[in-house]
């Protein structure tokens, strides 16, 4: 699996630096950077260990002939160490994302998530299929389904299987998003075993003509984030798109 993990990131990188022929001409692309806090709900913080944090993000993707890639990178608790308390320590996570195009819009889909602080570390990588419907009045989105293998401090091993999708909706100056996912059929020993396991975020955006968008987030999960109790909160974000 970590062959698959240099690849995908290689193969990110490369992409995203070439441009010297009609296949690999982008077709559209975006980046931004973005400063942001995560608030969550008092009753969360009863029932978990998780505390409020803030993150640096930056955030890109471009679409191809070929298909599309998308990444993003954390840094959390920017002027934190990897030795304070664990709910504040420095944390960096990356999430590279590739959809290769088989017939019109139906692609092999590979995507990602590796978070890593000190001394936890975790891994996700998906390997399956999505399909992208796009419409006429600014509104897309892209269902996929993939099999789940995990890597990390505790349990490393094949995790079942992750059915998720992404959608956007854009009215003018503001934009909503949601990204979604849900793994299924895990392993006894990740202690999830016979739940579902639920995480994603609702977005809604207001882009200023200035560049500068203004962000609030439901975030949201339910047998992730180490933890098997519903949790909730809001993240406030300023961003800068280039």
């Amino acid at each position: 699996m970590l062959k698959i993990k240099v690849c995908l990131l290689s193969f990110v990188l490369f992409y995203s630096s070439l441009s010297a022929s009609d296949f690999l001409k982008s077709t559209y692309s975006f980046s931004n950077l973005s400063v942001n806090y995560l608030d969550w709900s008092s009753q969360t913080e009863e029932r978990t260990n998780d505390k409020d944090f803030s993150y640096l993000e930056y955030e890109g993707g471009s679409g191809y002939q070929w298909g599309e890639i998308y990444t993003f990178v954390d840094v959390r608790n920017p002027t934190k160490s990897y030795n304070d308390k664990s709910s504040s320590k420095l944390a960096f996570a990356v999430k590279p994302t590739v959809d290769i195009k088989i017939k019109d819009t139906f692609a092999i889909h590979i995507q990602d998530y590796h978070l890593q602080s000190k001394p936890y570390h975790t891994n996700d990588a998906i390997v399956g299929f999505s399909y992208k419907l796009t419409t006429k009045f600014n509104f897309w989105t892209k269902p996929f389904l993939g099999y789940h293998y995990k890597t990390s401090t505790y349990y490393s091993g094949k995790d079942g299987y992750m059915f998720g999708w992404l959608l956007n909706y854009k009215y003018r100056d503001f934009s909503l998003f949601q990204w979604h996912e849900m793994t299924f059929d895990r392993d006894t020993k990740d202690g999830y075993a016979n739940h579902i396991g639920v995480q994603g975020a609702v977005k809604f955006w207001y882009n200023m003509k200035s560049k500068v968008s203004l962000g609030i987030q439901y975030r949201y999960a339910s047998y992730e984030l180490g933890n098997k109790n519903y949790q909730w909160g809001t993240i406030y974000s300023v961003k800068y798109n280039f």
